[in-house]
């Protein structure tokens, strides 16, 4: 009997070792993306993706008409090193559309909720395009959780504002023919030797948004004074543009604390799809100026 019992033991521990190591593994072992959502300040639902770990985040917020899987490269390639988070802003993507007006200012809560949820400490805000006026407002709200700001293609002219005349006689082709129209207006953005596939897909893609979604954000963006926005958030700016349109650097850092650019040759406006790799490698960059590696 007492050898009986002595083998039960034994299988015993050896069974509770066992679970206790399954454990241990199942909780330093990389979980991969993770999908969530949370209310943005007027109860509409944002949706998100995060992946990676650390203390500082990286937080990706997308251009009009586009969603967070533009960010997909990005999220792969900075995940390693940090902490990564794409957001789908209401009306696009994922994220839920009853909301009257899609203002800037809307968006830039949409942003600082999901930092807020996420208890993101130390963060650097990437947008594209339209984007680029969104992190602005998240900025101002997110106060000293931001590091810096990183604009993706944007931030050409921080002083540049549309007249109400010159907005509506720009939105009116998108009220009349919206598919049409933003099939023309996304091709323009690409140079003639883009990549046919990623330009058929884009475009695409972007004319097959919510068109009322699409018409106000145009409205607000358009329209929208970066004026007292910069000068609430003091925070430093940086850009990776194309060179298919100039940027304004004299100009910007009047407005800016501290504002810089770099440049890639020979794409269009989808930085980070038409050029993955020369764009992470700029982005990369940027970060270590306000992130130096460690031992540097």
């Amino acid at each position: 009997m007492r050898v009986v019992l002595c083998v039960f033991a034994i299988l015993l521990l050896l069974a509770a070792i066992s679970c206790g190591t399954k454990s241990d593994n199942k909780t330093t072992e990389a979980t991969g993306p993770v999908d969530g959502a949370v209310a943005s300040a007027d109860s509409v639902m944002i949706h998100y993706t995060t992946d990676g770990n650390g203390d500082r985040a990286l937080v990706f917020v997308h251009g009009w008409s586009c969603d967070r899987s533009y960010w997909a490269n990005q999220m792969e390639t900075f995940k390693d090193n940090y902490t990564v988070v794409a957001i789908d802003l209401a009306g696009h993507g994922e994220s839920g559309a009853n909301r009257e007006a899609f203002t800037m200012e809307a968006f830039g809560e949409d942003v600082a909720a999901v930092v807020r949820a996420l208890d993101l400490k130390e963060v650097i805000l990437v947008g594209h395009s339209m984007g680029g006026k969104v992190i602005v407002e998240a900025a101002r709200r997110l106060s000293e959780r931001v590091v810096a700001i990183i604009g993706a293609d944007t931030f050409q002219d921080l002083k540049g504002m549309a007249t109400e005349e010159q907005m509506r006689a720009f939105v009116e082709p998108f009220r009349q023919d919206f598919v049409a129209t933003t099939d023309g207006f996304v091709r323009s953005m690409f140079p003639p030797d883009a990549d046919s596939a990623l330009v058929e897909w884009v475009a695409a893609d972007m004319a097959s948004a919510p068109a009322e979604v699409a018409v106000s954000c145009f409205e607000n963006l358009f329209t929208y004074d970066t004026r007292a926005p910069f000068e609430d958030m003091r925070k430093p700016v940086r850009a990776v543009n194309c060179d298919m349109w100039p940027t304004d650097i004299e100009g910007n850092s009047e407005m800016a604390e501290s504002f810089d650019v770099m440049l890639l040759e020979g794409i269009g406006h989808f930085v980070m799809l038409e050029d993955a790799e020369g764009f992470n490698t700029l982005l990369a960059a940027t970060l270590a100026e306000f992130w130096p590696p460690e031992g540097h």
